[in-house]
């Protein structure tokens, strides 16, 4: 068993590698177990490595380090590769999939990764694209999507860059044009937005379908309808708080395998944070598993 630490030196407030190596030295290092730590340099590189891990047939435990989005490069990587197991070593400002977990301070926790459990999860696919938790069409999406424009504005980082995205969303308009084609039939309306549930949690806390888990080989997918600029605040709340079946006039469940939403142009989804593009798009749920491991007595999909 080979350990390889992929770490993400862009991810969160600061650079964590210094002090990860420490710990790694520390940990791996006095038990004489074989480990290799690496960095990205660029958008892309964690993916790279752990297709390069998979491609060597050896085994191995791959430690994402950063946020939600270097996670999605390593799972993109690692994906349906039977000789590699991944978790998550939080450094991010979401840190959204282990919160699927009963503890997820646990995974910061680095001595409780040295003797963990296992389970093999599902996976959203779209296109060649692979994603853990959770993928969106719509206004949050887009908002996700324009926040990095608005962090290159001086002194606007952070909350306020999400701040001046959602107003600036807002004015461009809420709900747009999607045919939607999910169990049998072909919706054609204006939505809010379209959320697929691999997992339960995202954007820093939003809990949309608190019953998602992903291990049980579905999807859950949320339409919310078309609201108003005044609707927004109210709605907000209920989907954060996963009230949706309390509200049927604004939100229609589904539990299925595979949607196709047709849009009337290019539009950005949402894959666990990281953009993506695209006019015709067929969601699903992925053939390819993932080997996911995380410190021992932990419960998935906790209430």
């Amino acid at each position: 068993m080979k350990h390889l630490f992929i770490i993400n030196p862009a991810a969160g407030k600061y650079d964590h590698t210094r002090e990860l190596e420490e710990k790694v030295r520390n940990l791996w290092g006095e038990r004489g177990l074989d480990y290799a730590i690496r960095s990205s340099k660029k958008p892309g590189d964690c993916a790279a490595i752990a297709r390069q891990a998979a491609a060597s047939g050896e085994e191995y435990r791959l430690y994402a380090c950063g946020g939600d989005g270097t996670l999605n490069e390593v799972v993109n990587g690692a994906a349906g590769a039977d000789n590699l197991a991944v978790t998550h070593v939080p450094c991010g400002s979401g840190n959204d999939f282990i919160k699927n977990f009963s503890e997820p301070s646990a995974f910061s926790d680095l001595a409780r990764l040295l003797d963990p459990e296992e389970r093999s999860l599902d996976l959203i696919q779209v296109g060649e694209d692979f994603c853990l938790d959770i993928c969106s069409m719509g206004i949050d999406a887009r908002i996700g999507t324009s926040i990095q424009d608005f962090k290159r504005i001086p002194l606007l980082t952070g909350h306020g860059a999400y701040n001046v995205s959602t107003v600036v969303n807002l004015i461009k308009g809420i709900h747009r044009h999607y045919v939607v084609e999910i169990e049998g039939q072909s919706i054609d309306q204006r939505f809010t937005l379209i959320c697929v549930c691999n997992g339960r949690f995202y954007g820093g806390g939003y809990e949309p379908v608190p019953e998602a888990r992903p291990d049980d080989g579905k999807l859950e997918v949320l339409l919310v309808k078309k609201v108003s600029r005044l609707q927004v605040a109210g709605l907000i709340g209920k989907y954060k708080a996963g009230r949706y079946s309390e509200y049927p006039e604004l939100f229609r469940h589904f539990t299925t395998d595979r949607l196709v939403i047709h849009c009337d142009g290019q539009e950005v989804i949402n894959l666990d944070g990281e953009a993506r593009w695209g006019k015709d798009v067929e969601i699903c749920l992925s053939d390819k598993k993932l080997r996911f491991f995380y410190p021992k007595g932990l419960l998935l999909g906790h209430s």
